[in-house]
């Protein structure tokens, strides 16, 4: 079973930063595309950002671009967040999830940010950007 934990959140000043993690259990993390999703009170949850399986191309939300990086490390089975220049409203619940639905071949050259495709999530770590 595809176990994902996400660990780092925190409370933090505006401007401030914070790096979340992403673990995998019971799987290889490289087969799979890696997203980071948030969900803030009375929104729906939305796409932050995703990496390839192979580490390929990133993809970012318009507004965490510059300021957000999303990198993995395979050997350690582990995606990172590294949240910069943090904004108040980037409060949320931020989750992890593995692209379950994209073929290997094709999610090593890239991810998507669709919320359909990913099939396992982890259970989330709050992030409150405030002074």
């Amino acid at each position: 079973q595809l176990q994902l934990v996400e660990s780092g959140g925190g409370l933090v000043q505006p401007g401030g930063s914070l790096r979340l993690s992403c673990a995998a259990s019971g799987f290889t993390l490289d087969y799979y595309a890696i997203g980071w999703f948030r969900q803030a009170p009375g929104k729906e949850r939305e796409g932050v950002s995703c990496i390839g399986s192979r580490g390929g191309r990133a993809n970012y939300a318009d507004s965490v671009k510059g300021r957000f990086t999303i990198s993995r490390d395979n050997a350690k089975n582990t995606v990172y967040l590294q949240m910069n220049s943090l904004k108040p409203e980037d409060t949320a619940v931020y989750y992890c999830a593995a692209d379950t639905s994209t073929s290997w071949s094709t999610s090593q050259a890239m991810c998507f940010m669709r919320l359909s495709l990913f099939g396992s999530w982890g259970q989330g770590t709050q992030v409150t950007v405030s002074s």
